[in-house]
């Protein structure tokens, strides 16, 4: 039965149909209990468990998310990058909805996806859009960029929000070596964003101080059918 299932669950995620796939996996455990899904999910390979993990519902209680093991999950985590999301949504999504679940060891999860090859780059983006929080967090061990004083650290109780802040709490206290190894990377990320932000800037003011050194009837043209407008009134 087991053997069977993976490839009709394979089947299934192959044709599209992830909900399908899940249910399936859903009856095993309702048939013959967690033990046989476990079984099942550690059979499974992971790009295809990726992909019923990461659809994720928020509205509603996965089975397959509350029995996936640590180390089950980190061989699926670090394929999320072959969907080429660039916004990472789905990998933030699953990651919160895993590692921080309730009956979750969640340092277990973390230990799990740092021990295996291209996890820490996964979490690198999963924390993407929070660059210069987590290297500020680095220094000052507070999120808020505005403080830099001593006295200004955070407890985990004060970001325990089963999210970005939870993470990156876990990761500089519990998990320091994971940590050295995400960090410098984020604050790489954030020098060359805040370079090409600046210099994109300086090109749209040079456009700008261009266009107005430019004879009236061409400056016109260049602001748009607004200016037309005015000028016929």
């Amino acid at each position: 039965m087991p053997n069977s299932l993976v490839v009709k669950a394979a089947s299934l995620i192959s044709a599209g149909d992830i909900a399908g796939a899940e249910f399936a996996l859903v009856s095993l455990a309702d048939a013959e209990g967690d033990h046989a899904l476990v079984a099942v999910l550690e059979d499974l390979p992971p790009k295809d468990l990726l992909a019923v993990i990461r659809e994720f519902d928020s509205s509603k209680e996965s089975v397959v998310n509350l029995l996936v093991t640590p180390e089950q999950f980190a061989r699926a985590v670090i394929m999320e990058k072959l969907y080429g999301d660039h916004t990472h949504a789905h990998l933030r999504g699953m990651i919160n909805a895993i590692i921080f679940r309730s009956d979750a060891q969640t340092g277990d999860f973390i230990e799990a996806i740092g021990d295996i090859d291209g996890g820490c780059e996964a979490l690198v983006d999963y924390l993407s859009d929070r660059d210069e929080e987590v290297t500020h967090f680095q220094q000052f061990d507070t999120f808020n960029v505005n403080l830099d004083e001593e006295g200004d650290a955070v407890d985990r109780s004060e970001v325990g929000d089963s999210d970005w802040k939870e993470l990156t709490w876990l990761l500089k206290h519990e998990h320091p070596d994971m940590f050295e190894q995400i960090w410098p990377v984020l604050k790489n990320r954030m020098k060359n964003r805040l370079r090409l932000e600046a210099e994109q800037e300086r090109r749209e003011q040079q456009q700008m101080e261009e266009a107005m050194n430019e004879p009236d009837g061409i400056f016109n043209d260049k602001i748009g059918p607004a200016s037309t407008e005015e000028s016929a009134l």
